[in-house]
């Protein structure tokens, strides 16, 4: 179980049923009455409670009057993968070999649109003496973006719960960061197959983008190389954290 996240009732007394309720017709005037302007005023306080937690809701959470989650000016449509520049990431891994592929699994629906991307960096092989070209170790790196906007039902209660998770895609979660100062809730989660993912939402907005290293071998004629150590993702933490904010601007501005 995926322990809280770290940043990097009763009735209470004089709560009795009768002054709550106030209203018994067979009261008198006298104290009956002071009854029921007890119950009055638990009925303002109560008016006034609710609507304190429905401001909270629409300020706090971007929730607009209508119950409906705010865009937050965010943009999500069929050509949206363009926003996934990752230029932090292309600077350490070097430049994606294409530009981002769209997936087909995205969604245009009055509810919620989504969008899938995945790029590919630049690949290193390594091949032993007289090795084909088409043979040996080769390691390289996959970064994709999960991008929804939905327009009917806040997304956060379900974002929040994804803290929790102890496997996503049949990798497990090795552990899960608070990310300060990126929407409105911010996680990085750091599965145990080295690929890194950072999770954020921001009114209706939720933003994934994920980081995955491989390594495989192709056979050729010759004896196998020596493989190369295991490629690493938690180095470029910050730099995925970079993108998922650089991303998060484009969606808003494209």
């Amino acid at each position: 179980m995926i322990s809280e996240p770290e940043l990097v009732g009763e009735d209470g007394p004089g709560s009795s049923s009768d002054v709550v309720s106030g209203f018994d017709p067979e009261q008198g005037p006298g104290d009956g009455g002071r009854r029921r302007w007890h119950g009055a005023l638990w009925g303002v306080a109560g008016a006034l409670t609710a609507s304190a937690l429905w401001a909270a809701a629409v300020f706090g959470y971007g929730i607009g009057g209508d119950g409906k989650p705010d865009a937050r000016g965010y943009r999500v449509e069929s050509d949206s993968c363009a926003a996934m520049e990752l230029k932090e990431l292309a600077g350490a891994l070097g430049v994606p070999a294409a530009k981002p592929a769209t997936e087909l699994d995205g969604i245009e629906h009055p509810a919620l649109h989504r969008i899938r991307c995945t790029v590919d960096f630049t690949t290193a092989v390594r091949r032993g003496p007289g090795s084909a070209e088409d043979s040996g170790w080769a390691t390289g790196y996959h970064a994709s973006l999960t991008a929804e906007l939905h327009k009917e039902t806040d997304p956060r209660p379900e974002f929040e719960a994804s803290s929790t998770l102890t496997e996503v895609d049949g990798s497990g979660v090795e552990r899960v960061e608070r990310v300060p100062d990126l929407g409105d809730l911010a996680y990085l989660l750091v599965m145990e197959d080295e690929a890194l993912s950072v999770r954020v939402v921001e009114g209706g907005a939720v933003v994934t983008l994920t980081l995955s290293a491989w390594l495989s071998y192709t056979e050729g004629d010759e004896e196998m190389p020596e493989a190369p150590e295991e490629p690493e993702t938690l180095a470029y933490r910050a730099d995925l954290i970079s993108d998922t904010r650089a991303v998060m601007k484009a969606l808003k501005t494209g």
